[in-house]
């Protein structure tokens, strides 16, 4: 299972927010694909991956899709 120090999270710097909105973005987009099925058959959640990878900045994003989740 994936997971990721608490401290990570809480000392994270920069926008939180915006990391959090690009984060539901792409845990939604990812449980309507089957690799939601991949990353539960490794016994991990969608949702936790998803944050460990933007807290490692793997979630590649542009502004404008910033805008469109607001």
């Amino acid at each position: 299972m994936k997971d990721f120090p608490l401290d990570d999270l809480i000392d994270r710097e920069g926008n939180v927010y915006e990391m959090t909105c690009v984060a539901i973005r792409e845990a939604d987009l990812i449980s309507s694909t089957s690799i939601k099925d991949d990353i539960e058959k490794e016994g991990d959640k969608v949702v936790s991956v998803v944050l460990a990878k933007a807290l490692h900045d793997e979630i590649k994003y542009t502004k404008e899709d910033e805008t469109k989740l607001k």
